[in-house]
């Protein structure tokens, strides 16, 4: 499972400044295939969006099982950037069988990034507490001492 790959694909839009920044620089043909892609496992990630909009990503992917070290793999026939993206779901849909509900926009509404919960409690809500946690922890502070609600 490839959760390095997913995550970066899906933080490839963060907010700075305020603004939701595309960092995905690739030089590839079908780069829109792949923006689209991940804009899509985005949106279903959080839950705006059905499983079933991922399908036509996986149109006319072809895959070949080989046996390697005593077990089977497969292996998908595909450009490299269909074939990114095609792990990167195949890693989406590896965590939502083997960890689901683990994978998650991160709480503050003014970030657009994702977090991969690996805590015991399944609690992590910010995609960085040094980031996102603390300022909105700060923030909810400062809300209390300003209206007295101490």
């Amino acid at each position: 499972m490839n959760d390095v790959l997913l995550l970066t694909l899906l933080n490839s839009t963060p907010m700075i400044d305020g603004v939701r920044t595309e960092t995905l620089r690739l030089e590839a043909d079908d780069q829109a295939l792949l923006r689209a892609g991940r804009d899509t496992l985005q949106d279903v990630v959080r839950g705006t969006r059905p499983a079933s909009a991922l399908t036509p990503f996986l149109q006319d992917v072809v895959s070949h099982p080989a046996i390697e070290n005593g077990h089977l793999t497969w292996t998908v026939s595909a450009t490299n950037t269909r074939a990114l993206l095609i792990e990167a779901i195949e890693a989406w849909d590896e965590l939502e069988r083997s960890r689901p509900g683990r994978l998650r926009p991160c709480a503050n509404a003014e970030c657009a990034l994702f977090l991969l919960d690996r805590s015991k409690s399944n609690s992590a809500r910010w995609c960085s507490m040094s980031s996102c946690g603390n300022k909105l922890k700060a923030r909810r502070h400062y809300q209390r001492k300003t209206t007295g609600n101490a």
